[in-house]
């Protein structure tokens, strides 16, 4: 009989989500001793999906695209020792991988359940995949310049932790963290978002606001501020439930991640060419000047 481990013989839980790592550190302990030693194996070839697909893997730190190795990660495809569930014969796959850009070289860990299976080459797989938990990172919140206002990157990172757990949650901050970069970037203080998305389609419409600014990414906006509605408030007939899917809420946040890029860094990357130009125009003047005559007294004895 397998025993349950005390708290004492798990790993230390992980600040704000100590669930995740415990079911980690649990189920590993559940598998059976024999199945995990001979199925316990490194990776020769890209890093292979629980379905057994190979995929190129982009580190979620620093966003650099790679092939991993058996040098930088460990790929385990386990049986549950718990007997025939609901849904079958369960199994378990997690995968530690560490980054191979010499800047980053952080580690990721997964985990996932799904039904265990075993291929015509007698190499374990997992099918059917029912949940999948990001250990470490925790969420898949690209890392934003500290030039964006703080407030705004906080929110999109909880959106991000969220994204899974409670999309419509994730939806309402993506609103929220849309408002906040309104008011930053473009300067415009209303107090609803509503107010704010009118007030910037008419300063598109008359040619006042920021030029990367454009009618498409407005509407996109504007849907934004909506789907974050769902969450932020109930509906006149409370017996309507209008759920926001996960893959809904990842793409508002794909949408916050493309106003980063296209107006903040942008923004920043052509003032630092306008100041190196101006830098350089002024390094030329002052090449140009001519240099004081040399003093007259002053000849060599």
């Amino acid at each position: 009989m397998h025993r349950l481990p005390k708290h004492s013989e798990a790993a230390p839980p992980h600040r704000g989500k100590p669930s995740a790592v415990t079911i980690l550190m649990s189920i590993t302990n559940f598998l059976d001793k024999k199945t995990r030693v001979q199925t316990r194996y490194p990776l020769t070839e890209p890093i292979l999906t629980p379905g057994g697909k190979q995929v190129h893997w982009t580190c979620p730190f620093c966003q650099t695209t790679q092939l991993t190795s058996t040098e930088n990660s460990y790929n385990t495809i386990g049986r549950l020792s718990v007997g025939v569930t609901k849904r079958g014969i369960l199994g378990i796959h997690y995968s530690a991988i560490r980054c191979l850009n010499g800047n980053c070289k952080e580690l990721t860990l997964t985990v996932a359940v799904g039904n265990y299976g075993v291929t015509d080459a007698g190499r374990p797989t997992l099918k059917n995949v029912y949940n999948e938990w990001k250990l470490y990172p925790s969420s898949n919140a690209k890392p934003q310049p500290d030039y964006i206002p703080a407030a705004i990157v906080s929110d999109y990172r909880e959106a991000s932790l969220i994204v899974d757990l409670s999309p419509k949650a994730s939806a309402t901050l993506a609103r929220r963290c849309l408002q906040g970069i309104i008011r930053d970037f473009c300067g415009i203080q209303k107090d609803k978002l509503h107010d704010a998305i009118q007030q910037l389609k008419k300063d598109v419409e008359e040619g006042t606001a920021n030029r990367s600014i454009d009618p498409a990414t407005l509407n996109a906006i504007d849907a934004v501020r909506k789907v974050g509605n769902i969450g932020a408030h109930m509906e006149k007939d409370i017996n309507l439930i209008v759920d926001v899917e996960p893959s809904e809420a990842m793409l508002l946040l794909n949408l916050i991640e493309s106003l980063f890029e296209e107006w903040y860094v942008a923004r920043h990357n052509r003032d630092q060419r306008l100041q190196e130009v101006v830098k350089m125009a002024e390094g030329k003047e002052t090449q140009r000047r001519p240099k004081a005559p040399a003093d007259a007294t002053g000849a060599d004895t």
